[in-house]
């Protein structure tokens, strides 16, 4: 996951991007397909990530947007929205409406979104929001969900990462990279 898309190119030539697999270094390696991502709004967003290659392991890698996530035509926004709209406690035909997905598709995001990774998602947040700034934590109210709970523990991660590095990152895409584009749960093989 990426959060500076504009910074790429000169972070694979500098050598400063680690690979994730070994401690070698990722150096530009072409580009990758170009991408449809439904946004927000409903408009259609074409990416094309680049495409790094360890000079140790030979290992290649995607670098995504963050504002994308793996092997999803829409936006991390819009999973997000779903995931408020249900911490809210609205259902998922009325959030698959508002959002113009069908609903087959926010009833799947949801399962996605259940049992140990919703616990996971929860203490990333925690986790980040106490590393950047501990005192954001101190207001957090208990939400009536798990799912409630971990999407305000995120959003706790997202204020103090802009509070401490006064950067005005989009909120979700920086959710994205404290989950490591795992916003959703695998989904199962089959």
């Amino acid at each position: 996951m990426v959060l500076d898309v504009g910074r790429v190119d000169a972070d694979l030539a500098a050598g400063v991007l680690a690979c994730p697999r070994c401690p070698g270094v990722l150096r530009p390696w072409s580009w990758a397909a170009v991408r449809r991502v439904r946004q927000l709004d409903g408009a259609m967003l074409a990416v094309r990530p680049r495409r790094a290659r360890c000079s140790s392991c030979h290992a290649t890698q995607v670098l995504l947007p963050a504002g994308c996530l793996p092997r999803l035509g829409d936006a991390a926004a819009v999973v997000g929205a779903v995931l408020v709209a249900k911490a809210s406690g609205r259902g998922s035909r009325s959030i698959a409406a508002e959002l113009h997905r069908p609903v087959s598709t926010v009833r799947r995001w949801l399962r996605r979104v259940r049992g140990e990774h919703v616990n996971w998602l929860r203490r990333r947040g925690v986790e980040f929001a106490h590393t950047f700034d501990p005192d954001v934590l101190t207001g957090l109210v208990a939400q009536p969900s798990p799912l409630g709970d971990a999407v305000q523990a995120l959003a706790a991660a997202v204020v103090a990462y802009r509070r401490r590095f006064g950067r005005p990152v989009e909120a979700w895409a920086l959710i994205v990279v404290f989950v490591h584009g795992r916003l959703l749960a695998t989904a199962p093989a089959g």
